[in-house]
């Protein structure tokens, strides 16, 4: 007799959906007890659907759902409600998160504080609240989540604390490098800047322009180069 696991009432967001044989969906979802879940929506494609209407990305999501393999069998879904619909830009920086999730977090890997992390900045994306501070806070925790960001705030060697006035290389797997004076190099970040991402503060201009140039790295260092879509879109709308 083959026991089938269900989880009900789960909060979650959808991620991702692509069409699955021919009336049906692979969801993917986002929930804080059991993080990313691949579930099949069967029947989520015909017209009558409950599904069609609820199954929708950016809005709080209440779901119901069975199985012991990987995919596993949508039963019940909700619309709780409550956040607007995402828009212009913002809607691109929520796919921006969406994609970070996919190609980052694997599969049934709970990790509530960043599903916390996630909700709130889709709340800041529907309010209209700047853009690139959110962007930036999201993907330090998502990093941290994850055990791929190295301490800001301390030297790689982990012996001395990081030195408001000097400045740094960054190594991905190892954290800040003392520069020794090379001050001009465009690639070295102040320590100031290192320790006000430390603290979560992105107010400042030189803040949010040195960790977005630094997310990038990390965040291409992790992917191995893999291009993320969602990114190639944001830059060639800021071209147009």
């Amino acid at each position: 007799m083959v026991v089938r696991r269900r989880v009900e009432f789960q909060a979650a967001y959808l991620l991702h959906s692509y069409p699955w044989r021919e009336t049906s969906l692979i969801a993917e979802i986002f929930s804080p007890d059991h993080g990313r879940v691949a579930m099949v929506a069967k029947g989520a494609r015909r017209p009558l659907s409950n599904l069609r209407s609820v199954l929708m990305a950016f809005q709080p999501l209440s779901l119901t759902w069975s199985g012991k393999a990987e995919v596993k069998t949508l039963v019940e879904a909700e619309w709780v409600g409550g956040l607007p619909l995402l828009q212009g830009s913002a809607l691109l920086c929520g796919y921006y998160l969406n994609e970070l999730l996919l190609r980052l977090l694997p599969r049934e890997d709970p990790h509530p504080r960043l599903f916390e992390a996630y909700a709130q900045s889709l709340a800041k994306l529907a309010l209209g609240l700047p853009h690139a501070p959110l962007l930036r806070e999201f993907e330090l925790t998502l990093l941290r989540e994850l055990g791929y960001a190295p301490t800001l705030d301390r030297e790689a060697d982990g012996q001395r604390p990081v030195i408001p006035s000097e400045y740094y290389f960054f190594l991905p797997e190892r954290g800040p490098v003392p520069a020794r004076g090379e001050s001009a190099d465009s690639a070295l970040i102040p320590g100031h800047v290192l320790l006000a991402m430390a603290a979560g503060d992105f107010s400042q201009p030189a803040t949010l322009s040195h960790a977005k140039a630094l997310m990038r790295r990390l965040i291409n260092h992790h992917l191995d180069g893999q291009e993320l879509a969602s990114r190639r879109i944001l830059i060639e709308l800021q071209e147009l």
